[in-house]
């Protein structure tokens, strides 16, 4: 007959892993592969590892968990953006066949995946996938060209592209028109928002995106402004509004081709399901 008091006794005697200390093999085991993924980065995580498994913390834990998953959407999401661009592209063209195959478009996708952060926004997503299948397709502009279009993705916000949409195909628009064509309502001057709209516009101008509207000759060499003719105003007490509603203003060529790649979406050839596994 079992001594039933022996059992527990051996029960009550055995080690049990403790739930803090699984947990803590699975924060190290992430961190080891982490370093062994990110060579550059791997002592760190390495010191970091021996340390947290003294210490059982259960946040780093939680943090690795949130992080790891973070990198997996945005993978996700770059895999989707390539099967995107991919979908528009006429695979029975020769020409495009060969641009996809060439080192220097190569080059143009290995740059965009690397500087990137497809987590940031869909707007910028599609504008990236929009500017890949044009240079895939198009000989438009040099690859120098977009590989500057590809920095402006990494330097510019949503709102500096709503601005360039809203400036395209309205020449002489003034600022106070793109306020309200991007859907912001009315603030006031000394107002953050005034300041950021300002800055925006500074950003595009010495980006070489947008100018101030100017006349031009048959040979496209830009007139001086004419002052003849103008009538005087009188003198003002205020400062120029961040939402002048005088000067006008225009996309330079480069912004033209900008928006020829980044927001003209070629039509798609391969219909897909982009949930399928």
């Amino acid at each position: 007959m079992v001594n039933d008091s022996s059992s527990e006794n051996e029960e009550q005697s055995s080690p049990k892993t403790p739930a803090s200390s699984r947990s803590s093999r699975v924060g190290r085991a992430a961190l080891s592969a982490i370093g062994g993924a990110i060579p550059f980065a791997g002592g760190l995580f390495s010191a970091a590892a021996g340390y947290w498994s003294e210490q059982e913390q259960e946040k780093v834990n939680d943090f690795l968990k949130h992080w790891m998953e973070m990198l997996k959407e945005e993978l996700e999401e770059k895999q989707r953006t390539i099967v995107e661009v991919m979908a528009r592209l006429d695979m029975h063209d020769e020409a495009i066949q060969e641009r996809i195959k060439s080192s220097e478009y190569q080059s143009l996708v290995k740059k965009t995946f690397r500087e990137w952060a497809a987590s940031e926004s869909e707007r910028k997503r599609i504008l990236v996938r929009n500017i890949l299948a044009n240079a895939a397709s198009s000989s438009v502009t040099s690859d120098d060209v977009v590989r500057m279009f590809l920095d402006w993705m990494k330097s510019f916000s949503d709102m500096h592209f709503e601005v360039i949409g809203a400036i395209y195909n309205s020449d002489g628009i003034t600022r106070g028109a793109m306020w309200q064509k991007i859907g912001r309502g009315p603030v006031r001057e000394d107002s953050a928002d005034a300041d950021l709209f300002k800055l925006l516009i500074r950003d595009l101008s010495m980006g070489s995106v947008i100018r101030q509207h100017r006349e031009v000759d048959y040979h496209g060499n830009f007139l001086n402004k004419s002052v003849r003719g103008r009538p005087k105003r009188p003198a003002s007490s205020t400062a120029k509004s961040a939402f002048d509603e005088e000067d006008g203003y225009e996309l330079t060529a480069l912004g033209q081709q900008f928006v020829h790649y980044a927001m003209n979406d070629l039509s798609i050839r391969i219909e897909y399901d982009p949930t399928a596994k």
